[in-house]
């Protein structure tokens, strides 16, 4: 684009038209370089393919779902920590991020550090994106955390976002191993399109404590360090991972009760006096809901939701910020959004005034509790703060 706007230079054109002519030039570059991109794009997807297949004992270990991806990931690691592992770092879960990653990392720890099991983190934002990742990185166990309405506007339907998670499970091999969350809906569906067998778990006398997580595996109790009754299913598929790759139920409830979160994914703190509860990491409809319910089990007052709201719902952006605003309803006297974009429809469902933070907003008192669901920086949430 810089190129063609320097070509107009020696044309005979008033400057004038130079603005004009932007969008032009900017479509044209796209299209010129597109053809590059793309074969520059599958020269890296080769290679780190290339690189893998020179491990065949590599064990790969693929996690994907529309949330507890990360915790689960980090569960996990935490769990195998003894082991001779990698795993790949936040936010890198694309196609092109893992093939990058595994170029630059994996293959010389595979090669010199002898690391035999890897954990991949898998995102997706069209279908096929997984059967690429699974193509390069080979996984022979894979995770399916949960399937939401999270990215439905990136998939267009749960059916296209079902078959774009679901091919993690039909890339494994017919000796894999598949753990999917048996809450889902849409369990028997993916265990039906596994090649290899599939475990499901489940906990009882499930409580969630001051301190963490607590819950009941047959005859072993769990204490983990970890707030929401939503990540049980994390913990589970994490638990029944760890066991089939030889660790002893003991053992794995042992590593549990040292587990520190990633802060931001639905961690508990406690800040000039104010409880906090940090879930800016990666929210999702189910998060949201569960971050309601967390607070309405606690003491603290006032109670106040500061939210950017929930982005790529699709179709269900207006009536999904409609629902959560009823369901908040009972729970905050105190509502605060970052922006206008769905602070309507929430306000709709909430019935009382909502705000809009501004340089304006007044800070919350000491012994409030607050709730700050989605994507803003540190600094956003200290306004707040007394």
């Amino acid at each position: 684009s810089l190129l063609l706007t320097s070509l107009t230079a020696y044309l005979p054109l008033p400057l004038i038209f130079l603005p004009l002519l932007q969008p032009f030039f900017l479509v044209l570059s796209w299209t010129l370089f597109k053809p590059l991109d793309h074969i520059l794009k599958q020269r890296i997807l080769q290679r780190a393919k290339n690189l893998r297949s020179q491990f065949p004992h590599l064990t790969v270990i693929g996690i994907t779902g529309s949330a507890g991806k990360t915790t689960t990931k980090e569960l996990l690691a935490h769990i195998l920590d003894d082991k001779h592992l990698l795993v790949t770092p936040e936010h890198v879960n694309t196609e092109m991020g893992v093939a990058q990653w595994f170029i630059r990392n994996a293959e010389p720890a595979c090669r010199q550090a002898g690391v035999e099991l890897l954990i991949v983190e898998m995102g997706a934002y069209k279908k096929g994106e997984i059967r690429t990742l699974c193509d390069i990185v080979q996984p022979s166990i894979g995770i399916i955390t949960s399937i939401g309405t999270q990215h439905m506007a990136l998939f267009g339907s749960q059916k296209n976002l079902l078959d774009a998670k679901a091919e993690l499970i039909e890339s494994l091999p017919k000796n894999g191993h598949a753990f999917i969350n048996g809450d889902s809906p849409f369990s028997d569906t993916l265990t039906a399109r596994s090649p290899c067998p599939c475990t499901t778990i489940c906990a009882s006398q499930i409580e969630e404590k001051p301190d963490g997580l607590h819950f009941i595996l047959d005859t072993t109790s769990f204490d983990v360090p970890l707030h929401g009754l939503h990540n049980i299913t994390n913990i589970l598929l994490a638990v029944s991972t760890a066991e089939y790759l030889g660790l002893s139920r003991e053992r794995i409830a042992q590593r549990l009760r040292t587990f520190s979160p990633l802060s931001q994914t639905f961690t508990v703190r406690e800040e000039h006096g104010v409880a906090l509860l940090d879930n800016t990491h990666n929210l999702s409809p189910e998060s949201f809901r569960e971050s309601i319910r967390w607070a309405q089990s606690q003491q603290g007052s006032p109670k106040v939701l500061l939210t950017s709201g929930i982005i790529e719902l699709g179709h269900l952006q207006d009536a999904v910020h409609e629902d959560l605003g009823a369901a908040c309803a009972d729970v905050f006297g105190r509502v605060i959004f970052l922006d206008q974009r769905s602070a309507k429809h929430f306000a709709k469902g909430f019935g009382k005034d909502i705000e809009i933070l501004s340089s304006q907003t007044l800070s919350i008192p000491k012994g409030s509790l607050l709730v700050c669901n989605g994507r803003m920086t540190s600094q956003t949430i200290q306004k707040l703060l007394p």
